[in-house]
């Protein structure tokens, strides 16, 4: 379903190289994929699940933290559940060339102490020397054409037909008075 990010402590080095795989962070989708529609935000779920019995502390970084706003972008999550990250692409004035979009994204995870709330939770615990085993898994943005419009833009003939129609219905209804 999606990624799988090992998240084990490694502040017990006596656990077995079994439990230590039993901790997981599951990632889905792989890709954040934008429908690009220009001068409005635009956004994307991207859903963690913690797999395990252990509270796991999280933060999602972006390349071009400008572009995009990911709320929440650090948290904490019991044991056996899910969190939704909103991931906005803030508004764009013009179209990528080709279409391509090169933003990446880096969800780091950690083992948060039982209990843990996200404000227990510090930028520093996410370094690789904290002393903490830092799980990295990194996943991309990808623009991708609109969906049709359900009502497609009327033609010139047609749009006179219609202020015709219009006037006629104007001319009516004064009429009736």
């Amino acid at each position: 379903m999606g990624e799988t990010i090992s998240a084990a402590a490694s502040s017990s080095a006596s656990k077995l190289k079994n439990q230590e795989d039993s901790f997981y962070l599951h990632m889905h989708p792989h890709e954040l994929h934008f429908p690009l529609e220009l001068k409005k935000n635009i956004s994307c779920c991207l859903q963690l699940s913690n797999k395990s019995d252990n509270y796991l502390a999280f933060k999602v970084k972006t390349t071009i933290p400008e572009k995009y706003c990911v709320r929440p972008n650090i948290g904490v999550m019991l044991p056996m559940s899910t969190c939704d990250i909103i991931v906005t692409m803030q508004a764009l004035e013009e179209a990528p060339p080709d279409m391509q979009c090169k933003d990446k994204f880096l969800l780091q995870s950690i083992v948060a102490r039982p209990g843990a709330t996200t404000k227990d939770i510090t930028s520093d615990m996410f370094y690789k020397d904290s002393g903490y085993e830092v799980k990295e898994s990194k996943f991309r943005a990808v623009c991708v054409a609109p969906p049709p419009s359900p009502n497609p833009p009327l033609s010139v003939h047609a749009s006179e037909s219609l202020d015709q129609r219009k006037g006629t219905l104007l001319i009516m209804s004064s009429s009736v008075r």
